[in-house]
């Protein structure tokens, strides 16, 4: 009898292993999809034995993916997604300009807020067939990149250059580069003398080098949970701070912005999607309205932070 791989797994196989790890537990995923939840044990027991590891730690609390099972639910979810673009590019072939279909995007919040609406109204207005669905993301660990790689998403806007390699299987293109500028409350003489105000997602590995080469930034004294939340602090007189311009952009008129000099840091922003995915017709819509709205932001971004104000 022939040995059974992983390769002899069935969409049913995999939407359970799906569920269970989103649900957290057996009882929660036959809920979601419509079966018992012996079916669905049934169901993951045969998928460990196929692929000859164990995916789930079972408990009172609930089932929780092993490391073997969030590799195997992060590729189930891809697989699954790529059985629903197959069907969608399939029909879509004898019309390769009428784009169609759910979209799924991840992204930080400033490119949220800032870099994206345009792109997608000019998404919209081509292809009025796509159905975008946004998740903003922080851009911290794996950020909106992990959600591409484990499946949550289609593409992701996220920072590019990062100490982190980019996932195996992920493919990424740059959409701006934005300058870094030194951020306070208007009026204020020396911004520098302020305490510093920082949030987690500030100064990652493309800057740090920067930031540590300065003796007159002070460690932060208050930490914010975001940059909008950074620019409320700084526009009310509680303190300066050093952030990128996509984060600046619709700042108040309360907020002064001076330049860093010739030696600011910098920010990559860019997309990042799979391999598989890179090649669809969503994916690629989406991806060519980004590349059009990016060069108009950028000459914005660049004024805000080089002419300040």
């Amino acid at each position: 009898m022939a040995r059974m791989t992983g390769s002899d797994l069935v969409q049913q196989e995999l939407r359970a292993l799906v569920a269970v790890a989103d649900t957290g537990g057996f009882s929660a995923a036959a809920e979601a999809l419509g079966l018992t939840q012996s079916a669905v044990s049934h169901s993951v027991r045969g998928s460990e034995r196929k692929i000859g590891a164990v995916l789930f730690e079972r408990g009172r609390a609930g089932a929780r993916p092993t490391p073997a099972g969030e590799a195997a639910v992060a590729y189930a979810r891809r697989v699954l997604r790529l059985l629903d673009v197959l069907t969608a590019e399939a029909r879509g072939a004898a019309r390769p300009d009428a784009a169609e279909g759910p979209l799924r995007i991840a992204a930080f919040r400033s490119a949220a807020l800032h870099l994206l609406p345009p792109a997608l109204q000019r998404l919209r207005a081509r292809h009025p067939g796509i159905e975008p669905r946004v998740r903003i993301v922080r851009e911290l660990g794996r950020g909106t990149a992990g959600e591409v790689a484990d499946g949550r998403a289609d593409l992701a806007i996220a920072t590019l250059g990062g100490s982190a390699p980019l996932p195996s299987g992920l493919v990424a293109g740059e959409l701006l580069t934005e300058p870094y500028a030194l951020v306070h409350a208007k009026g204020q003489g020396t911004p520098r003398s302020l305490p510093l105000v920082d949030w987690a997602e500030n100064c990652g590995s493309y800057t740090r080098r920067w930031w540590a080469a300065q003796d007159w930034i002070p460690k932060a004294t208050i930490e914010a949970e975001d940059d909008g939340a950074v620019l409320s602090l700084v526009s009310g007189g509680h303190g300066m701070a050093i952030m990128p311009a996509l984060s600046l952009a619709g700042a108040p008129d309360s907020v002064g912005i001076t330049d860093l000099g010739p030696g600011r840091p910098t920010r990559r922003v860019g997309f990042v999607t799979t391999s598989e995915l890179a090649r669809s017709a969503v994916v690629r819509s989406l991806v060519r309205e980004l590349r059009a709205t990016a060069p108009e932001a950028v000459p914005h971004l660049n004024n805000l932070a080089l002419q300040g104000r």
